[in-house]
């Protein structure tokens, strides 16, 4: 998946991620379904779907049956282009769903690898480290 620049990103950064995502793979691995790029900015078309540049991608939809998350345009385009959509061009979604299932996968480099450079810590690893320092420091 498309990621665009991880180096914007604030270090420091939360976003929250199902409990039961797998683990975010390692840069150029194959997709997992993590959803750590799309949750942290939108690509190119979450951006077109999403209306916006910054923050999870509206049209992320996490599968709980399968425990990831998938991109809405591929698994549900026709819920993403409506929601994407004014009220008034509805009448759209059809043909234009037909179109974005067919180009989707292209458009988001889908099978093409992790491209995300984000650093993840989980709760739990994020804990672990708090200790750590503090026994580091009182250790000293």
């Amino acid at each position: 998946m498309f990621s665009s620049q991880d180096s914007a990103l604030r270090p420091d950064r939360v976003i929250h991620i199902h409990s039961a995502a797998p683990p975010k793979p390692a840069y150029g691995q194959a997709c997992n379904g993590c959803g750590v790029c799309c949750l942290a900015v939108p690509c190119p078309l979450g951006m077109l779907l999403s209306r916006r540049r910054q923050g999870a991608c509206a049209a992320l939809v996490w599968e709980g049956a399968a425990g990831l998350y998938r991109c809405g345009a591929i698994s549900q385009p026709r819920q993403a282009v409506q929601q994407a959509l004014p009220r008034r061009l509805q009448w759209l979604a059809r043909p234009l769903s037909c179109l974005l299932a067919r180009l989707a996968r292209r458009w988001i480099a889908a099978g093409q690898g992790c491209d995300s450079r984000l650093d993840v810590q989980r709760p739990a690893d994020i804990a672990d480290n708090a200790t750590t320092h503090s026994q580091d420091l009182h250790d000293r």
